[in-house]
C-alpha cells in the first residue's frame, strides 16, 4: 500500500490535480497530424487547465476574432483525456457534416474537433485539444433574464438539444452533465447553441453493445447535483434516458425559475428522493412548479415519455420532438430559427448571496464523486 500523502496544513487536503502553467501568446503547438497551431490570449481557466484563443500557425499573431480555442492541461490530469476520447471518436467535422446531411439539418450543436497532441515546455508535458470557439453560456443568459426563459425559447432549446443528444447517442456516447453552464451560444451566430464539456461523457454502447444496469454506491450522485439523473443518483452508469431526464429538469428550471429540490442541494439523498417522487407522480410535480394557468402540458408529456423508457431502450427522438413542436403550436409559435433571450414578465434576478450558496452546494457535492480520470478507465480508455 502506498504511503499516505501529507496534508499541506490543518484542514486542507492535498491538491488532486496539477495546474497548467500559462503559455505566452505566440506559442506554437504541433498536433499529432503534424499540423501546427498558434496560441493567442487565454480566455478561461478551470480545474483541468487553460483555454486559449488559437488559429492555424502563420506569421500573424492570433487576433481577438480567432475562430478556434485550444484546451491545455498537464498530461497526467484526467478530464481533458476523457473529453478528448469523445471528440476523436464522435466530433470530427466530416462525421458531423455527414450526419447533418442524412438527417436534413442545417446545424448541429456539437463543437468540431480539429486536432490534438502533446506539447513539451520547460521539461513538462501538456495535453492539448483544438475545437471551435464558442460564445457565452446559457447560465449567464438565464441570470440576465431574471432566471426565467420564455416558453418559446425553452422549446426551441429542447428541440436543438434533442438533435445533439440523438447524434452523440448514435455514436455510442451519453453526455451525463447537461446544464446551462455547459450550453454555449455560437461565437458567430447567437441563434445556435452547443453542448460542451464532455469530461463526463460515457461510452454506453462500445461496439454497439449496451452496458447492463448495475448500481455502484461509490459512484452515487455523479454529475451536477440539481440536474443529474436518478440512474446517476443510484450509482448506475448514465444511459440515453439519463440524458433526456436531465434535459427535462433543465427545461423545467428555465420555465419556472427553480427546481423543488434546490433548497437542499447539500443533501444528495434528499435530492435523489425528491426526483424519484417527481418521476412517480409527474402531474403533481408540475403542479408544484407551475400555476394552473401556465403549466406547460408538453413538458409533462415529455417527462412521462422519458419515464416510460427502460435503461437500455433507444429513445423515440422523433416522438419527443413532436411533443415539443406541439407545445410551440399551442402558444401560436414556431421554431423560426431565432433564439430570443428576453425577460419574462415578473422575473427578477436571484440575489447574489442565494446564487453563491447554490453554487457552493453543487461544488460540495462534486468533490464527493469519482474523478473524471477514473471514469475514463471505465470507458475502456487507457
Amino acid at each position: 500500500m502506498p504511503p499516505k500523502a501529507k496534508a499541506a496544513g490543518k484542514g486542507r487536503a492535498p491538491a488532486k490535480r496539477k495546474l497548467a502553467e500559462e503559455f505566452p501568446p505566440g506559442e506554437v503547438l504541433t498536433a499529432t497530424g503534424k499540423k501546427s497551431w498558434k496560441l493567442g490570449a487565454p480566455i478561461g481557466q478551470g480545474g483541468f487547465g487553460i483555454i486559449y484563443l488559437a488559429d492555424e500557425n502563420s506569421a500573424k499573431p492570433v487576433g481577438a476574432d480567432a475562430p478556434y480555442v485550444i484546451k491545455v492541461e498537464p498530461s497526467d490530469n484526467g478530464p481533458l483525456f476523457s473529453e478528448l476520447h469523445f471528440y476523436m471518436r464522435a466530433a470530427k467535422p466530416d462525421l458531423i457534416e455527414s450526419w447533418m446531411k442524412s438527417h436534413k439539418l442545417k446545424h448541429l450543436g456539437v463543437p468540431r474537433y480539429w486536432g490534438s497532441g502533446l506539447h513539451e515546455s520547460g521539461g513538462k508535458k501538456y495535453r492539448f485539444m483544438v475545437i471551435d470557439r464558442l460564445g457565452t453560456d446559457l447560465q449567464k443568459k438565464f441570470e440576465e433574464c431574471g432566471r426565467r426563459f420564455p416558453r418559446k425559447l425553452v422549446l426551441q432549446l429542447g428541440l436543438r438539444l434533442l438533435n445533439v443528444l440523438e447524434y452523440i447517442h448514435d455514436h455510442e456516447y451519453v453526455h451525463a452533465d447537461i446544464k446551462p453552464s455547459n450550453l454555449m451560444l455560437s461565437y458567430s451566430d447567437p441563434n445556435q447553441v452547443y453542448l460542451v464539456d464532455y469530461g463526463l461523457a460515457f461510452r454506453y454502447a462500445p461496439d454497439g453493445i449496451v452496458k447492463e444496469y448495475k448500481e455502484n454506491p461509490k459512484r452515487c450522485h455523479d454529475g451536477t447535483i440539481e440536474f443529474t439523473s436518478i440512474d446517476a443518483h443510484k450509482g448506475a452508469s448514465p444511459s440515453r434516458r439519463s440524458d433526456l431526464q436531465i434535459l427535462s429538469y433543465c427545461m423545467v428550471q428555465w420555465l419556472c425559475g427553480r427546481l423543488p429540490w434546490e433548497d437542499k442541494l447539500q443533501d444528495p439523498l434528499y435530492v435523489r428522493d425528491s426526483k424519484i417522487r417527481c418521476q412517480e407522480n409527474i402531474s403533481k410535480f408540475m403542479t408544484e412548479c407551475f400555476s394552473s394557468t401556465d403549466k406547460p402540458v408538453e413538458i409533462q408529456k415529455f417527462m412521462e415519455k422519458v419515464e416510460s423508457l427502460d435503461y437500455k431502450e433507444k429513445p423515440p427522438y422523433e416522438e419527443l420532438r413532436s411533443i415539443l413542436q406541439a407545445g410551440l403550436k399551442s402558444i401560436q409559435a414556431k421554431d423560426d430559427g431565432k433564439l430570443e433571450f428576453t425577460a419574462v414578465n415578473g422575473a427578477v434576478s436571484a440575489p447574489a448571496q442565494k446564487k453563491t450558496r447554490r453554487r457552493k452546494a453543487a461544488e460540495d457535492i462534486e468533490t464527493e464523486v469519482p474523478s473524471r480520470k477514473k471514469r475514463s478507465k471505465e470507458n475502456g480508455t487507457k
